[in-house]
């Protein structure tokens, strides 16, 4: 009969080593206790026995007294887990226990956020300003120098521009040329030129018809240094411009007119077709409709938006009018302050993607004076846009009759005109 507790064999008794041993017993090997009939029988492993502990679980050593046994000796073993020390609590710790609990996160402090937030958003603003500034300031073209302008008369009240639109050509290609119905004429000329007048007693913008008569006086070559005398030769007033460019141009509206010219401001072609482009075309309203074969032009009636190729049509239109250059430069003051207006609204001022290309397009189109600084031409800007909304006035130079095919302006009203402007007064003279 098998003396082995239940599910051993002979093969597990005497000396072996498990199964495959070779007789020889490891030095320290267990050996099973053998069960003895008549002996009570060991309850099963791991059964609550009698006196407490379990059957076959080795007692475990009391770690109520922090590893100081039941009799005043130190059993040298200490866990810490009494106390929750092996991870790092204890009394007042945020174990299990909880005894501690976490202190609550301080409360946010919005003044302090918000004063922080508002100084980074107005460092960026200052930042992008001043780069824009200094990006803007450096696409300026500084070519004129008024003071190779002789014979000027005293300034008076307010600042005045002579503002021109030029047909120069220079930079476009053939296809531009044949799009924009430019022709391909040497040299220069002027298409329109205008005179704005900035003060405190309202803006006043005038333009000067480009077949006004005019006399042409002494004045210096701008790239010889000669002084030419006056020979009171009389011609058309972008004629002038035609033979020195813009310092003879500003002298001959300072002879005939009496009024010192501040700033000089000029655009092309292709830079006024390019701003209409970018600020995504202009809107205005056409009162008559008409056709111009020499300028392209073609419109109805109506409200329309106009983009660049149109809207350089449309202000360079003469042919098609009885009043011919008179409709024209009402038209081009028409045009101004509609394009004005919508560079100044909020979508294009407030949109990067728009403000950039248009600033850019419209800067480097224009020529201006050595003089002219970034504040002079946007209080030239804001006060073409006021012009036309209510707060200025705009007119055509009187006219009283015209010889040879050019006009002659009414004297009289002109030395009005020139006197309120020169003592920066509500005007109010009209013109045609």
């Amino acid at each position: 009969m098998n003396e082995w507790p239940e599910g051993w064999s002979d093969g597990n008794r005497g000396n072996q080593y498990g199964r495959g041993s070779a007789g020889a017993q490891p030095e320290g090997a267990r050996v099973m206790r053998q069960v003895r009939r008549g002996e009570p029988s060991a309850p099963p492993y791991g059964a609550p026995q009698q006196g407490g502990g379990y059957a076959g679980v080795p007692q475990q050593p009391s770690y109520n007294n922090g590893g100081y046994d039941g009799g005043g000796g130190y059993d040298g073993y200490d866990s810490g887990y009494n106390t929750g020390q092996v991870y790092g609590g204890g009394p007042g710790g945020d174990g299990p226990s909880g005894t501690r609990e976490r202190e609550p996160r301080p409360a946010p402090n919005w003044r302090k956020r918000i004063k922080w937030t508002a100084i980074v958003v107005v460092s960026v603003l200052v930042v992008t300003s001043v780069a824009t500034y200094f990006w803007a300031d450096s696409k300026l073209h500084r070519d004129v120098d008024l003071s190779k302008v002789i014979d000027r008369p005293a300034a008076g009240k307010g600042t005045n521009y002579l503002i021109v639109g030029s047909d120069s050509r220079k930079g476009m290609s053939s296809e531009e040329k044949k799009k924009l119905h430019t022709g391909s004429a040497e040299g220069q000329r002027t298409d329109s030129m205008m005179i704005l007048h900035v003060g405190d007693n309202g803006d006043t913008l005038v333009s000067l018809p480009r077949d006004s008569n005019v006399v042409i006086p002494s004045y210096k070559g701008s790239t010889s240094g000669k002084v030419y005398p006056n020979t009171g030769r009389q011609t058309k007033l972008n004629a002038a411009y035609a033979e020195d460019g813009p310092t003879l141009l500003v002298r001959t509206v300072e002879y005939n007119t009496g009024l010192h010219i501040d700033h000089y401001v000029e655009i092309g072609f292709a830079g006024f077709a390019d701003i209409v482009d970018a600020v995504g075309g202009v809107t205005i309203t056409i009162d008559k409709a008409f056709k111009d074969s020499y300028s392209g032009a073609n419109f109805k009636a109506g409200k329309q938006t106009l983009n660049g190729e149109e809207a350089l049509a449309f202000v360079r239109t003469r042919h098609a009018f009885a009043a011919s250059d008179l409709q024209r430069t009402k038209n081009q003051q028409k045009f101004l302050a509609a394009l004005a207006h919508q560079v100044a609204t909020p979508s294009t001022i407030l949109n990067p993607f728009k403000l950039y290309p248009t600033l850019g397009a419209g800067l480097d189109s224009l020529t201006v004076d050595k003089d002219m600084s970034l504040w002079d031409l946007a209080s030239m800007f804001f006060a073409m846009k006021d012009v036309n909304g209510g707060d200025g006035t705009s007119m055509n130079m009187p006219v009283s009759g015209s010889t040879g095919g050019n006009l002659v302006w009414d004297k009289a009203k002109v030395k009005t005109l020139v006197d309120e402007l020169k003592n920066d007064e509500k005007v109010t003279v009209s013109g045609n």
